[in-house]
């Protein structure tokens, strides 16, 4: 089969017709870094893109802090916690620490939110994040205990991610609409403009506590929603910005040939995978409820080709429904080698001899999708190609209405199995499967407290998902940093960009 090279923008030539960057805006101390995917909702629990994770660890603190190096977790907004029982935690509060509006944040703040992103009734976007907590209660001023709904060994690792804490007072006025406009937290950077969805101005927050994140270095970040990649290079190239990335490859090639700019490539915890409707919620006549023509899918895809070809770096094939670091995360799985004569064949045998034609969705990576869109054009599969944004796609997905999809996960950087394969395999709103017995093997695995037992179960699941084909998984993601010269920046293998790990060379 055709190898799927794209050609590259032609860089030289905009770096021949541009000026020289001048030196960024390091003198006024504003960094300017786009974004390339539009955010719906600055709010935290509102919205589930990278951007927002981005944003939430700039503006909010958790609890709990895992250093991203050596994994170990530190106390953040607590000093300290213990298990009163296997459902039961108690966390010592940090004292002295004040959000971007004045409050002083105490119990009553870790309470109000932990009581609210924890009934679903609320719609907090990304359930899984939040749905092991079932209350928090106050035992004095800086003492609090959350009560979980059954037992979850996961909770430190979630409560050093997603969990943020919010000021009590102004989000039960605000709410999560107020919130998204002006956001209000204890992190190291705080809001000062929004524009929804184009333009977000954060500040140093010079009154910052002893955080283990550490403190602000650049005193201003102002990030604009460019979604055009080039456009976004010609203005690196310009000088009104001074970082982007998830930059494709082929233009972080070329950019790391020339001497202004920094090119840093780095893992990332984002698995890409194409889910199919094997419920069969999007209609009757929808060919994926047949094992043959999912197995015929995960067939036709070469996932190594698109690695080498497309995504490079420190991108890997994977077969799983995680990443391979996650706690619980098996790799012995079902493997689908390329073989596309096979996958015909499966075709024929499901009944579909000449193909079909349907529709196929996705909201990134247009490059990546159009050759994932190839390989089925290729056996067959005919794909009406639909390209949506985030929230859009997510939506549809939630109500059943798509069949076959292009899409990715990070897992909010949570490194273990629970934050990917029981997000989308628990019979909730974005599972397409719907499988009560993969169910019941995640129930346990989420709930034992014994870590042989969730890998048993674990196991189990992860075994059936990858033999009944219900997702045809195929990579992981790397992403392309790229920076001027005046840019000090190490970036992660978590895909968080921390503005707090900034400096000015």
């Amino acid at each position: 089969m055709k190898t799927f090279l794209f050609k590259t923008t032609a860089i030289a030539a905009l770096a021949a017709s541009t000026a020289m960057p001048a030196l960024a805006d390091k003198a006024s101390g504003t960094l300017n870094v786009a974004f390339t995917k539009e955010l719906e909702n600055v709010d935290s629990y509102f919205n589930s893109s990278r951007e927002g994770v981005v944003l939430q660890r700039a503006i909010w603190d958790g609890l709990i802090y895992r250093d991203p190096e050596t994994n170990e977790y530190i106390g953040n907004l607590a000093t300290s916690w213990e298990w009163i029982d296997d459902t039961t935690l108690e966390l010592k509060l940090r004292e002295g620490v004040t959000f971007h509006n004045g409050e002083a944040f105490n119990a009553d703040d870790v309470v109000f939110t932990v009581n609210y992103v924890a009934k679903e009734e609320n719609g907090v976007k990304t359930q899984r994040n939040v749905n092991w907590m079932k209350s928090a209660e106050k035992v004095d001023d800086y003492t609090v205990r959350i009560l979980l709904k059954d037992k979850f060994p996961a909770a430190i690792e979630f409560l050093s991610g997603p969990v943020s804490m919010y000021p009590n007072e102004y989000y039960a006025e605000a709410g999560p609409s107020g919130m998204g406009l002006k956001p209000v937290g204890t992190g190291p950077y705080k809001v000062t403009e929004v524009v929804p969805g184009q333009h977000f101005v954060l500040e140093a927050n010079e009154s910052y506590h002893d955080s283990p994140k550490g403190q602000p270095e650049i005193a201003k970040i102002d990030i604009r929603t460019i979604p055009d990649v080039n456009t976004q290079m010609a203005e690196l190239f310009s000088g009104s910005l001074d970082l982007i990335w998830q930059v494709p490859s082929d233009q972080a090639e070329k950019l790391a040939t020339m001497d202004q700019f920094t090119v840093a490539n780095e893992s990332t915890m984002r698995v890409g995978y194409l889910q199919m409707d094997s419920a069969g919620r999007s209609g009757e006549d929808n060919p994926f409820t047949k094992l043959k023509v999912r197995q015929a899918i995960n067939h036709a895809i070469n996932r190594q080709e698109l690695v080498d070809a497309l995504l490079k770096g420190k991108s890997k094939v994977v077969y799983t429904p995680c990443f391979p670091s996650q706690f619980g995360c098996i790799q012995d799985v079902t493997e689908y080698e390329y073989d596309p004569e096979k996958a015909k064949a499966l075709l024929a045998e499901a009944g579909y001899p000449d193909g079909f034609t349907i529709e196929f969705y996705a909201y990134r990576d247009r490059q990546y999708a159009e050759a994932i869109s190839s390989y089925l054009n290729a056996v067959g599969i005919q794909t009406d190609f639909k390209m949506l944004q985030y929230s859009a796609l997510r939506e549809l997905n939630m109500n059943g209405e798509v069949p076959i999809s292009f899409q990715t996960w990070g897992s909010y950087s949570i490194n273990d199995a629970s934050a990917m394969v029981s997000q989308f395999f628990k019979h909730g709103a974005l599972d397409s499967t719907r499988d009560d017995e993969v169910l019941e093997w995640l129930n346990v695995a989420d709930s034992s407290t014994n870590p042989d037992e969730r890998i048993e179960y674990y196991t189990k699941a992860i075994q059936k998902i990858t033999k009944e084909a219900y997702w045809a998984p195929m990579f992981t993601y790397n992403t392309n940093y790229v920076f001027t010269g005046d840019v000090d920046y190490t970036p992660t293998p978590d895909e968080v960009l921390r503005f707090v790990d900034m400096s000015w060379k």
